[in-house]
């Protein structure tokens, strides 16, 4: 049996395959190591009930995650990881890879995850070549879910969101400033209270305002990072992968159009992908 886990900031999506036969399909809390240690890991697969009835029958297990920056943090994951799954080779790595084997296959390709975070890479076909666009949730993740968040929260806070959006806003959130700030930077994890805000860009997505920040935050992405790589490779195709820019792709198409370049997939979910390519390695 094989397990294939893609892992961002929100949940951690699991496949389990026997045969070239789905098992399970479920979602658990994320599993970042920059954030969860291996003790938080260990107590996370504990809990749940698929991975205790299929620990040891699982014999490869492929996991892709965010926030596996360095070998320390791969090994917090591996450790977990082997330390439950007693009969596992597991194989750990950034779900910037899990995206591109996604997108590409064995095919090389610019790709871009546009989720609650963002970044993007150019794969060779086997490998991500490295770049010096992981920047996180506070200098970086332009056209995210995170960075709507700061967005839409900044433009409450500075009093020049709509007044029409501003109602919606206080009335779905009962915002008021001190929550709001203590949510940003006193949470453990605030990337993930201001990613949670893009349902708030999906609920209104009709409206001008709002298209007009999805679009900006879509270029500063592309401008940033994609044409950057379309220069280096030039006859590369470009993916995107996530669920922002899946859910909002209208825009991002939009945007893409402005700056002269063409996306070949947009792909909401890697999970199923990841499921197909391992499935059928032996």
């Amino acid at each position: 049996m094989v397990a294939v886990i893609y892992s961002g900031s929100n949940y951690a999506d699991w496949r389990l395959a026997d045969k070239g036969r789905t098992v399970a399909s479920f979602k658990t809390s994320s599993i970042n190591p920059f954030f969860n240690d291996e003790k938080h890991i260990l107590q996370l697969l504990n809990k749940n009930i698929n991975l205790i009835h299929h620990a040891e029958e699982i014999k490869r297990i492929h996991f892709f995650g965010a926030g596996v920056l360095n070998q320390p943090l791969k090994d917090a994951v591996s450790n977990s990881f082997t330390s439950f799954f007693k009969f596992a080779r597991v194989t750990i790595d950034h779900d910037m890879l899990g995206a591109a084997i996604a997108c590409c296959k064995n095919k090389p390709g610019i790709v871009c995850i546009c989720g609650s975070g963002s970044n993007a890479a150019y794969f060779d076909g086997k490998k991500i070549k490295a770049n010096n666009f992981g920047l996180g949730y506070v200098l970086a993740d332009e056209g995210s879910g995170n960075w709507l968040g700061k967005q839409l929260i900044k433009a409450y806070l500075n009093e020049t969101l709509p007044d029409n959006l501003r109602k919606k806003f206080v009335k779905h959130y009962d915002a008021d400033r001190r929550t709001l700030l203590e949510k940003v930077y006193h949470q453990r994890q605030p990337a993930l209270y201001l990613s949670s805000l893009a349902e708030f860009f999906i609920e209104n997505q009709n409206d001008a305002y709002l298209q007009g920040i999805l679009i900006k935050g879509f270029t500063l992405l592309i401008n940033t990072y994609v044409l950057p790589l379309k220069e280096q490779y030039p006859d590369a195709e470009i993916y995107f992968a996530g669920s922002v820019a899946a859910g909002f792709q209208t825009y991002l198409l939009k945007a893409a159009d402005n700056a002269g370049i063409n996306i070949s997939l947009i792909l909401k979910e890697p999970i199923n992908n990841l499921l197909t390519y391992y499935s059928s390695k032996n």
